[in-house]
């Protein structure tokens, strides 16, 4: 499975208020990572940069990425990896 590109299911979830995300790079790529809500409004950019291949760790803390107007709601969110022609998304969820 470490051929190739992967974006493991976070954990703890559901989570309050940080929860760890993992992916795997088989090559070196371009990568995002973007948290959305669920109407697709893009609520945090995690990662946004060239990286070699290997394994890595991402914290999403929810307290650090409010709304206008306060902090992200109870429900369900959305993470995103990119990674050259790979997309994955995964599903999330924040309880208060």
């Amino acid at each position: 499975i470490l051929g190739e590109f992967v974006l493991y299911q976070n954990y703890p979830n559901p989570f309050n208020p940080s929860t760890v995300i993992n992916y795997h790079l088989p090559k070196a790529s371009n990568v995002k990572l973007k948290i959305y809500d669920v109407l697709g409004n893009e609520i945090a950019t995690l990662v946004d940069e060239y990286k070699p291949s290997g394994s890595y760790e991402v914290e999403f803390n929810s307290a650090r990425h409010s709304r206008e107007g306060g902090n992200l709601t109870s429900g369900i969110y959305f993470y995103q990896l990119k990674a050259g022609d790979f997309v994955q998304i995964r599903k999330m969820i924040l309880i208060k």
